[in-house]
């Protein structure tokens, strides 16, 4: 059975809005080993529209981009990716499927049937796979900004604290952190 990872960009004052991070060639690098690393992408339908109404344009070439920010986008092009959606059904961006009925029984068997890992990157998708206990590990881009507004990471909330071990913490030159954590067991 994979890991689900839940990765996401963050500020210090917790703010997940794609544009008040860091989008340099270090961080869409991190990004790129990240996505190596697993063998499938899962995200809300959100994060599907806004990542496949740009993406798909900067992996064909059709808008110039760094060699490491292609990069991210060719790979992106021929990773699997799964999307959670109520009310949109087709998904016609490459190697797109929809994930239709209960939540917790079918990202249980996406988890089981990806032993390379799924990276989830959808913030409200992940505090509901919080809340059905399924996300293995975080591994969050904590860039060096405050932001001052939302949506914030985790907004809707939690029922329970989770409670986190540090794997790892790794400085970037651009002055962001990655930091890894695994769930405690209880």
């Amino acid at each position: 059975m994979g890991l689900l990872i839940f990765s996401i960009n963050v500020t210090l004052d917790g703010c997940i809005d794609h544009q008040e991070g860091i989008a340099d060639v270090e961080t869409h690098a991190f990004f790129t080993r990240l996505m190596d690393e697993c063998g499938a992408m899962l995200w809300g339908r959100t994060t599907y529209e806004m990542m496949e109404s740009y993406w798909p344009e900067v992996a064909r070439g059709d808008i110039e981009a760094a060699p490491a920010i292609r990069e991210w986008a060719v790979k992106l092009e021929a990773k699997q990716k799964y999307v959670v959606a109520s009310t949109r059904k087709n998904f016609p961006w490459a190697n797109s499927q929809h994930i239709a009925g209960d939540l917790r029984t079918e990202v249980q068997k996406l988890k089981d049937a990806t032993p390379t890992g799924v990276l989830l990157g959808s913030s409200k998708l992940a505090v509901e796979l919080d809340r059905l206990d399924l996300i293995d590990e975080y591994k969050f881009l904590v860039h060096p900004r405050i932001a001052g507004h939302g949506p914030t990471l985790y907004q809707s909330g939690l029922t329970s604290t989770r409670r986190l071990e540090l794997v790892s913490a790794t400085p970037l030159s651009n002055g962001a952190v990655a930091m890894h954590y695994r769930r405690c067991q209880s």
